[in-house]
């Protein structure tokens, strides 16, 4: 993140309310790949994570490829830790509850998000980070035996300070931080837990609910899709291919606009667009995801906006990250959330002619 947006951020969140730090934190992640200063979190105790138990015995050992090398884990881990801003999901869908997480929407990462609320139940996961500043003495204090971190942009340093009392799995090689698949993240988290079939299930399930929506709707392939947002007056972001939120939609069957990723700057999920630049949004559907009606008016007020056929025919659409929680669920794009996200966006997409 760069040296000025940390400030900005912090400012932002003291300021707005919570549905906007939502948002922000979102795009703050999008566009650099950074954290912001670490703000205390209660303590809670945390039981140890545990497998379903119902499936046969993994094989071990298995060996993980990422970003930092290679890792080896013995023998099945009973005490996880994620670290990757939306891992617990996959973490939890293979029946292992974290022991502990990071803070990434300026909410704890359990009991709030519907499609993962009945997953942790009433475990309450130890918070070790906000987003990619992270807590070494609370993680240790857990004494994991794994640390997770897909959707992440953990460094160097951080990895070998870990890897000194743990295993630990970083994010994905070949693929920037915060860009590599969602399917690909998923697979990586099976092999660390010796569920490989389970992972390859559950992506073989997500990736026919999103058929079955290319198959239901065939004029989505028809059409080019774009994904922004806007935080203040004259400032907007549209995402790239690599962000999640994108790779969402691109499931869906819709066509991203490839101007967009040029427009970014290099490592960055999101190009920052004035309103002078407006018109590389002029798509046949586009998606704001929003913090507020506040900030829908004002980008609809912007003169520069209404000269744009996508808004003067109605074809953009505004949605809230929460409350409903349909911009969090795709912005996480994860085996848990991308059902819930499919069932709300679906219809409100088909109802655009």
């Amino acid at each position: 993140m760069s040296a000025g947006a940390r400030p900005a951020l912090a400012r932002f969140a003291r300021s707005a309310p919570r549905v906007a730090v939502v948002a922000v934190a979102a795009l703050a992640l999008a566009a650099c790949g950074g954290g912001s200063e670490k703000s205390e979190s209660p303590a809670t105790t945390t039981p140890t994570a545990s497998a379903d138990g119902g499936g046969k015995p993994a094989a071990f050992p298995v060996t993980v490829e990422h970003k930092y090398g290679s890792t080896t884990i013995d023998k099945e881990p009973k005490t996880v830790v994620t670290l990757g801003l939306s891992d617990q999901d996959a973490v939890l869908a293979l029946g292992v509850k974290p022991a502990g997480a990071v803070d990434w929407f300026k909410e704890k990462p359990y009991g709030k998000w519907p499609w993962a609320k009945d997953k942790w139940g009433s475990t309450q996961p130890q918070i070790v980070g906000e987003r990619d500043e992270y807590n070494i003495e609370k993680i240790a204090a857990l004494k994991p035996d794994l640390v997770i971190a897909q959707y992440s942009g953990m460094k160097k340093e951080q990895y070998d300070t870990l890897s000194k009392f743990t295993k630990v799995v970083a994010q994905p090689k070949d693929h920037p931080d915060y860009g590599a698949p969602w399917q690909l993240m998923t697979q990586q988290i099976g092999k660390a837990l010796g569920k490989d079939a389970e992972a390859g299930k559950l992506i073989t399930d997500i990736d026919a609910r999103f058929k079955a929506v290319r198959d239901k709707h065939p004029e989505f392939a028809t059409k080019t899709l774009a994904v922004a947002d806007s935080f203040e007056a004259g400032k907007y972001s549209a995402f790239t291919k690599t962000d999640p939120k994108s790779i969402f939609f691109a499931g869906l069957g819709f066509k991203l606009k490839p101007e967009i990723d040029t427009l970014a700057k290099p490592g960055w999920n999101v190009a920052e667009l004035s309103a002078e630049k407006l018109n590389v949004l002029d798509v046949d559907r586009l998606v704001w995801v929003t913090s507020s009606t506040e900030a829908n008016d004002r980008i609809k007020g912007e003169p520069l906006y209404k000269k744009l056929k996508v808004h003067q025919e109605k074809r953009d659409l505004f949605v809230p990250y929460q409350d409903p929680d349909i911009g969090a669920a795709f912005s996480f794009n994860t085996v848990l959330s991308i059902p819930y996200a499919i069932d709300e966006i679906e219809p409100l997409l088909a109802a655009i002619k």
